[in-house]
């Protein structure tokens, strides 16, 4: 018999313009990097009580597609990147972080990462997305999912 872990994820972006939404979509499924499974393993194998902090976002300006061989984003808008709150999703097998971005400039908004680390670390996923203009004092409220399923 064989085992097989599925995983799904899904990016939720809220634009957000003097406290108010202005714009949401829903990004479709992408990539989960090859970083990312190599430090699930890693992490497995060194039996590491705390499993990475997948919670930092950072966002950018970069328009190449995303593939599962990047280790950061093209071109990062310039700010720090965003601690997220992590949650349980509605069952044990889903993972989300939840973090909001304020911008100081204007910028096309054109991709998402999810890193372990405030500066550095590693990329668990980057997505890149038709293009969210912001002005400064606007924000995105980023919400990644990621769902494991096991079966076999």
């Amino acid at each position: 018999m064989k085992s097989v872990i599925k995983v799904k994820t899904e990016l939720i972006a809220r634009h957000i313009r003097n406290g108010k939404v202005i714009g949401k979509r829903i990004v479709k499924n992408k990539v989960v990097t090859t970083a990312f499974v190599n430090d699930i393993v890693d992490n497995l194998i060194a039996e590491v009580a705390a499993f990475g902090d997948y919670k930092f976002h950072d966002s950018g300006i970069g328009t190449t597609a995303e593939a599962a061989a990047d280790t950061g984003l093209v071109t990062a808008w310039g700010g720090a990147r965003d601690t997220g709150t992590q949650i349980e999703g509605t069952s044990t097998n889903i993972y989300k972080s939840v973090a909001t971005t304020t911008y100081n400039a204007t910028k096309a908004i054109t991709e998402h990462g999810l890193f372990n680390a405030a500066t550095a670390g590693t990329l668990m996923d980057r997505t890149v997305f038709t293009a969210i203009n912001v002005v400064s004092g606007d924000k995105i409220e980023f919400t990644f999912t990621i769902t494991f399923s096991s079966g076999g």
